[in-house]
């Protein structure tokens, strides 16, 4: 996925970092909506399957955003709101608009 050489992460990273933040940010509120339904009708099937599947995601999402961001050596303050991104309901769809939206997404 990037390539040590290169001092910049390939366009393929950044897309793949949208790609994990939409796609966590999606198993992120499913996982909310099981719990709810979990504590509104006593069914906890539910967050034991997103649970871990969820979880995956999380993990894939901090390691995507951790190796792009030191790739294109983003400040902290721009790696923290990324992560942020992860626990916030919403913040993947966040930061795919954001990544979307940078004319240079590889600057800090």
């Amino acid at each position: 996925m990037l390539n040590p050489e290169l001092k910049e992460p390939h366009v393929s990273s950044i897309k793949t970092l949208r790609i994990i933040a939409v796609v966590e940010a999606i198993s992120f509120l499913v996982l909310i909506g099981a719990s709810i339904y979990k504590y509104a009708n006593d069914a906890p099937g539910g967050v034991h399957v997103m649970g871990p599947i969820h979880g995956v995601f999380f993990l894939a999402y901090v390691a995507v955003a951790l190796a792009v961001a030191s790739a294109a050596k983003w400040t902290g303050r721009t790696t923290i709101g990324v992560l942020a991104g992860a626990v916030l309901p919403f913040g993947g769809f966040a930061v795919d608009r954001w990544l979307a939206k940078q004319r240079e997404p590889l600057a800090g």
